[in-house]
């Protein structure tokens, strides 16, 4: 659904020309595509997809526009857009050119008011808000009606969230196909991306078309080349975690300038972090755990050079602009090109030279899988949720209700929600979420699609990794995202040979493995009832008692370690047996490290259905170590749980009470002592909490929990 742009009149170029150097602050013309697009935007009122690389200006295109619209005398444009670490500074660079705009989103709840009256005065030219702002029910019933009544111009910026297919699909976003059919033709219509293949552009572009167009002249596609001339692509295989660290630790300090250094879990980025840290390197950990507060200082001395890297989840993605930023260093790849060409656009937006290095690991393939299914919706989910909804039809449901209705936790359960909405099934208003009657069909075929087409992502990557010489890069890379005019770059390692040292300081390589050596990670103790548990018949509430609750307890290691990860990982996923030797003398320095508030007396374990030979080997081993009595196992009572460990949290705990009895013969041995309770892997912690009450409850003084394995 493509055509050809107009050229714009000489009267237009140099009344856009004029206000871009008010934007830019020095004397400056449009890139190739800009112009046009504004003038299809301004002078024609079309629909158009920009699609461009990283730094070519897309919000230039969109301000400029919106304040010549204003200038003819059209309305407000709206801004959709999940860049909130951004829009401060857009906002700033929008009054440089004479554009009034404010923004309306979660970081600055406190401003709505003032924002909401300055629009109701027609103040704005231009208001930037949130994907989420659209859900939300005084925003979408009490603001945006009357906005699109006067709107002189609707932008979605990173469009391919739109898309079903696109890297970053979003719920949220689904909800502006809505809005953007029900517009009249005359209303101008910008969506923006630097990362969509055909595929996605084909999906956008159709749900840019107005309602019932068939046409292919309503929809004007601008794309360009996404091949980046600053970015000097490799990829340096190293098979071992503590290669990859070493190499980091040995040669960060030599890359230029600042940068980021992105790893795919929260804790191999906290423990690289504090690895670094120890070893001299000015970096900090940038997480979806940082503070928001936190973030923006993070950011900050980032920008400032302060730091030399932020070691970063994906966490800091999209919304972050340094245009100086040196390097890109991957620890482990994502999952699909698109989404490292997204964060590597990071780098190289403003200087001639960027590094951008990917340092692959074994585990990536394993932790793809798991994000790849896990935003996908079940028919079993769903039919839960709307259960629960029409059965309390007098009044709306929040999230922290539903959560005690159905057996999901929040986070996939408020994703769950959003879908649902935009599929009709369920409305949100104030003070929670009703039901609409119209019910929901999983669309099996839609999903298994989505799934395929993310492993087919999978494997794209894998081939980046695996080029051979002669075989450029940036050229696949951009090909990838269906971009096939791009050349060799003659600048990556396949193009010109290694450009980044390969040598590894074995001292350093010795130093990484005793870093990644370290064993004992904290179990806070469950101090709290969940809420809700009310609605699940039963009277818990508040805090647990003082004779209820456990000590703090420890597991050998996170499954998401980069150190003891793996092993313990493999052994809880392999066929139930014998705790492995390796794992076992691992165990003995967590015991011998632990600072305890006293040193158990007695050792028991909990039941196990998944891994009884496991469990019992391992406490068996812990009582022979420490020459202290074995007492057994708790007994399961009525076959044990009857919950989920992934159900949340008043679900899980609904069906462990009681499901644990301390036998008689355990009980005379637990008498005003210490017990070690061992378990094989944490989830939520209940299981520990539940199985520590009754032995509290049995007469243990204290119980200390210890299990191989911790979630997270």
């Amino acid at each position: 659904m493509t055509s050809s742009p107009i050229p714009p009149s000489a009267a237009f170029h140099a009344e856009a020309r004029e206000r871009l150097t008010a934007l830019t602050g020095r004397d400056a013309d449009f890139r190739p595509g800009q112009l046009e697009a504004i003038s299809a935007l301004v002078e024609q009122r079309r629909r158009v997809l920009v699609v461009q690389k990283t730094g070519w200006g897309k919000s230039a295109v969109y301000f400029l526009a919106a304040h010549l619209l204003r200038r003819r005398g059209r309305g407000v444009s709206l801004i959709v857009s999940p860049l909130i670490a951004l829009m401060r500074d857009q906002i700033a660079a929008a009054a440089r050119a004479g554009v009034s705009a404010q923004a309306v989103n979660s970081a600055n709840a406190h401003e709505w008011d003032s924002v909401v009256e300055a629009l109701a005065a027609d103040e704005l030219d231009v208001l930037l808000i949130s994907p989420e702002r659209l859900a939300n029910p005084r925003f979408r019933d009490e603001v945006l009606p009357g906005l699109l009544e006067r709107l002189g111009m609707l932008v979605v910026d990173e469009a391919h969230c739109i898309s079903d297919w696109g890297h970053d699909f979003r719920p949220d976003y689904r909800r502006i196909g809505e809005i953007v059919r029900g517009l009249p033709t005359e209303v101008p219509v910008l969506a923006t991306t630097a990362t969509a293949n055909s595929r996605v552009v084909d999906d956008v572009a159709a749900q840019l078309a107005p309602a019932g167009d068939t046409s292919d002249q309503q929809v004007m596609v601008l794309r360009g080349s996404l091949s980046r001339d600053s970015l000097r692509l490799g990829v340096l295989t190293l098979p071992e975690s503590e290669q990859r660290i070493a190499w980091l630790t040995q040669h960060l300090g030599s890359l230029t300038g600042s940068g980021i250094v992105y790893a795919l879990t929260v804790s191999q980025a906290q423990d690289l972090t504090r690895h670094l840290r120890e070893h001299g390197h000015e970096v900090a950990a940038y997480t979806g755990q940082t503070d928001p507060d936190e973030r923006q200082q993070l950011e900050a001395a980032l920008k400032e050079n302060r730091v030399k890297a932020l070691i970063a989840t994906s966490a800091l993605g999209m919304g972050f602009d340094k245009p100086d930023l040196g390097f890109v260093v991957h620890l482990g790849a994502p999952s699909s090109p698109v989404s490292y060409y997204q964060q590597i656009g990071r780098a190289g937006r403003a200087v001639d030279s960027a590094d951008v290095l990917l340092l692959p690991g074994q585990e990536d393939v394993r932790i793809w899988e798991h994000f790849a299914q896990a935003s996908m919706p079940t028919q079993q989910r769903a039919d839960a949720v709307l259960t629960s909804l029409a059965e309390h039809p007098e009044e709306p449901l929040s999230a922290a209700r539903l959560e005690t209705m159905v057996e999901i936790r929040r986070s996939p359960l408020e994703l769950l929600l959003k879908v649902l909405e935009v599929d009709g099934a369920v409305h949100r208003v104030r003070g929670g979420w009703v039901s609409t009657g119209q019910g929901w069909q999983y669309d099996a075929e839609r999903y298994d699609t989505i799934l395929r087409l993310r492993r087919a992502e999978q494997q794209a990557m894998l081939d980046y990794e695996r080029l051979e010489p002669g075989q450029c890069r940036m050229a696949h890379l951009a090909g990838t995202l269906d971009d096939d005019a791009a050349t060799a770059c003659g600048r990556c390692d396949t193009c010109a040979g290694p450009w980044y040292p390969r040598q590894l300081d074995q001292d350093s390589v010795s130093q990484a493995r005793a870093s990644m050596d370290r064993v004992g990670v904290e179990i806070a103790p469950r101090k709290q009832w969940p809420t809700g548990l009310a609605a699940l018949g039963l009277s818990l509430k508040g805090r647990l008692g003082p004779g209820e609750v456990a000590e703090e307890g420890r597991a050998l290691a996170r499954l998401s370690d980069l150190g003891w990860g793996p092993p313990v990982r493999e052994a809880l996923q392999s066929e139930d047996a014998a705790v492995p030797d390796q794992l076992a003398g691992a165990v003995v320095r967590v015991l011998s490290e632990w600072d305890w508030p006293r040193r158990p007396d007695v050792v028991v374990s909990v039941p196990s259905r998944r891994h009884p030979q496991l469990i019992a080997s391992l406490a068996r081993g812990v009582a022979q170590v420490g020459q202290l009595p074995y007492a057994g196992a708790l007994e399961p009572v009525e076959g044990g749980p009857s919950s989920s460990p992934e159900a949340n949290s008043a679900f899980r705990l609904a069906g462990l009470l009681g499901r644990f009895s301390v036998p008689e013969q355990m009980a005379s041995q637990i008498q005003g002592a210490a017990v070690l309770l061992v378990d094989d892997e944490v989830i939520s912690r209940w299981t520990l909490t539940v199985a520590a009450r009754e032995l509290r409850g049995a007469g243990a003084e204290m119980v200390l929990p210890f299990t191989l394995g911790m979630r997270g």
